[in-house]
């Protein structure tokens, strides 16, 4: 509650934009890592589409009957070339593939022949070190597009980009580039047609060498080893442009036919070079300019990252899969439990308890609720004194709840120093030994403070927890949050109490012994989430803090997503500050550390790691439908929605909620997860960097004006 002066609130504006940008680069850097990886492993991008044969009028006879290399002049006229008799010019098409290249690699060493690997891009991207070795060997490298496109269903921008971006990727590998090209599906030259030769043409005038095949090893159907070597051996002493794959499958049978055929052709006669050496012409392969290789380099350094982080973040994932509905089922198991284990203690119906109660209320700048309030405290059924603490509000809040001349009611006038200093007062000046702490912006049914109290007939208990239900739920937003009240804080209130762990008693209702306050020396100001704070204090105090959902309060929840953003964002950072400031209490000994031992590590997997990584859901079904199979991505998708939705009816069965809310759900999981994602995220950003963040107060509209009596399940 505390009042920042100008110069604060504006740094602390610039604060939370840079944060903001640190909190969506983390999450574009995600996204990039996701789109570049899909596209390095052909998901993105990716046209399966392979052209039949077509008529060949636009095509030169003598090319489609000439040799396997054509050259195009400046004047765009094209020029076969053949390969010289009893010459091979071994090429090896679709890699670099990790487990296949380098054996190939060791035959031709083996054997001191020089080959000619027409790579595909994106495979250079993933292993450039075998391009290096390639090139270190003295084999020539040579282009097969960046994805395995056939290029004659693309247009020009995209062949132009196919192109640029195999030759960014062989100059980060290897620090060269190339003018050797084959068209991917490419075979022999009379297979251009119409529709491939203005492929042919374009890649020409970009000053390509274009390189076909005289013989096929049709390796790539694995066919026996002596068939292998049958198809790639040329008749007679023709010399040959050889085809064989280093990768696309499984190339056993090449690397067994490939030094077995190597063999035979040399008894032959036969000599073996590349496919410019063929041509007696200089390497296709050139220097790369030194702007070009330090992009090639960051391009595969990026790869790299991405594919060491990918497996990381798909692990992660599937962890992240398990703990939502392992939490899910957990809590609805122990909800359960612990609803049997009420009705047969029958505690809520013989305990009773009638000592007067201290109600504190800290205000500030209240007045659109603080009416409301006091009104629903005066129609109490159990015995209280009510203690307005008014914080230094300027709209007038202290002389509203003078005017209304209530019995009971006193207030107390501080300067503004912050909400848990407001609750100290409150302390220090109440009267009764059993004190309920409440916000000014939440009312309470006439029996919720006598159903608050009844758990202090049990001497071990110092602190209750009530139920927070939203009050102003007709609008989406409200209804999002009346969800997350049901299911995601009062269902695991039901866990946490089985569990003797309770985390957080809520500001808006909470019910604390006096003595067990001061045990835990007060309310603190060091973090943002005092609520949060104080629970693990009395933990650590040696307390009992249970939770009484027949108590029940309704509060005003934002009504805007700015104002959520900031609630939500400070809840999530004072969490994280109480969790820093008690983290001792992992170490802490006896029934004072079972906080430590238990709680302290489902908060921070339930309400730390796994909203942090919970969007991985959403994301990696986005791409799935988008890039891979959208039928399998959405029924995984469907089915995780399903198993939330039963433990949500279960949650608002439990609470005796109408079901009809729930049809906001799919909704819910949508939009409002990716929101608190943000919100998370930006927190942790904030803790990274050590940063203060001052109290926000929230804009109140005073709709939740009256108790409402529990609603029948529907």
């Amino acid at each position: 509650m505390v009042r920042a002066r100008p110069r604060d609130k504006a740094r602390t504006r610039v604060r939370t934009r840079t944060r903001m940008v640190l909190a969506l680069a983390t999450l574009l850097a995600f996204v990039c890592a996701l789109l570049l990886d899909g596209y390095l492993h052909a998901e993105i991008g990716n046209d399966a589409r392979v052209h039949r044969s077509h008529p060949s009028r636009t095509v030169p006879d003598r090319l489609r009957k000439g040799g396997p290399v054509i050259t195009f002049d400046r004047r765009g006229k094209a020029t076969e070339h053949s390969i010289p008799a009893k010459t091979i010019a071994l090429t090896f098409d679709d890699g670099p593939d990790p487990r296949w290249t380098p054996k190939i690699l060791q035959v031709l060493h083996r054997h001191k022949v020089p080959g000619t690997f027409f790579v595909l891009g994106q495979m250079v991207v993933r292993h450039p070190d075998l391009v290096r070795r390639m090139r270190n060997a003295g084999h020539e490298i040579g282009v097969h597009t960046f994805s395995h496109v056939d290029l004659s269903y693309q247009d020009q921008g995209r062949m132009d980009r196919e192109l640029a971006q195999s030759q960014l990727a062989l100059a980060g590998a290897a620090g060269i580039s190339s003018s050797l090209f084959r068209a991917p599906y490419a075979s022999k030259v009379r297979a251009i047609d119409d529709r491939t030769w203005p492929v042919q043409q374009h890649v020409g005038a970009k000053g390509y060498i274009s390189a076909f095949v005289d013989t096929d090893s049709e390796d790539w159907q694995r066919p026996p080893v002596k068939e292998i070597v049958q198809n790639a051996t040329p008749d007679g002493k023709k010399g040959a442009s050889v085809l064989f794959h280093d990768a696309g499958g499984n190339r056993s049978r090449t690397v067994k036919a490939l030094g077995r055929y190597i063999d035979q052709m040399k008894k032959k006669g036969y000599s073996f070079t590349t496919i410019t050496g063929a041509l007696g012409a200089r390497s296709a392969n050139h220097p790369a300019q030194t702007a070009r290789v330090w992009e090639g380099r960051a391009l595969i350094w990026a790869a790299g990252l991405t594919h060491n982080a990918l497996p990381a973040l798909v692990a992660m994932l599937g962890l992240v899969g398990i703990s939502v509905i392992g939490r899910l089922l957990l809590m609805v198991v122990l909800a359960w439990w612990h609803r049997r284990s009420r009705e047969r203690r029958r505690w809520m119906r013989v305990q009773q308890v009638d000592d007067p109660v201290s109600v504190i209320v800290p205000a500030y700048n209240e007045k659109e609720c603080i009416a409301n309030t006091l009104n629903s405290l005066a129609a109490s059924t159990h015995p209280i004194e009510i203690l307005v603490v008014d914080d230094g509000s300027t709209d007038g809040t202290a002389d509203i709840v003078e005017a209304m001349a209530l019995p009971n009611v006193r207030v107390l006038r501080q300067q503004n120093a912050g909400k848990p200093a407001a609750l100290n007062r409150g302390i220090a000046h109440a009267r009764h030994e059993l004190i309920v702490m409440m916000d000014g912006d939440t009312v309470f049914e006439p029996t919720t403070i006598r159903e608050l109290v009844r758990p202090f007939a049990d001497p071990r208990v110092g602190a209750v927890a009530g139920n927070a239900k939203v009050g102003n739920r007709n609008r989406l937003i409200g209804a999002w949050q009346h969800i997350e009240y049901v299911m995601g804080f009062n269902l695991d209130r039901r866990m946490y109490d089985l569990l003797r762990c309770m985390p957080t008693i809520p500001g808006a209702i909470g019910a604390f012994r006096r003595r067990a306050l001061l045990d835990a020396g007060g309310m603190s100001a060091d973090t943002l989430a005092e609520d949060t704070d104080i629970t693990i204090a009395l933990h650590r105090a040696g307390w009992q803090v249970v939770y009484q959902e027949h108590a029940r309060a309704w509060t005003e929840a934002p009504g805007t997503l700015g104002q959520l953003w900031k609630q939500r964002y400070r809840w999530s950072y004072g969490t994280m500050q109480a969790l820093w400031k008690h983290r001792r209490s992992l170490i802490d000994r006896g029934p004072s550390g079972r906080f430590g031992r238990v709680g302290m590590p489902l908060v921070v997997l339930f309400q730390v790691i796994t909203p942090l990584c919970a969007p991985l859901i959403d994301l990696f079904t986005l791409y799935g439908v988008i890039f891979i199979d959208p039928v399998r991505s959405l029924l995984a998708w469907g089915a995780l929605l399903m198993v939330q939705l039963l433990g949500a009816a279960y949650a608002f069965r439990l609470d005796r909620e109408r079901y009809r809310a729930l049809a906001v759900l799919p909704l819910q999981q949508i939009a409002y997860r990716q929101l608190m994602y943000l919100v998370l995220l930006h927190s942790c950003v904030t803790a990274a960097t050590g940063a203060l963040l001052p109290w926000q107060k929230l804009k109140r509209t005073g709709e939740v004006d009256t108790p409402r009596a529990p609603e029948a399940v529907r």
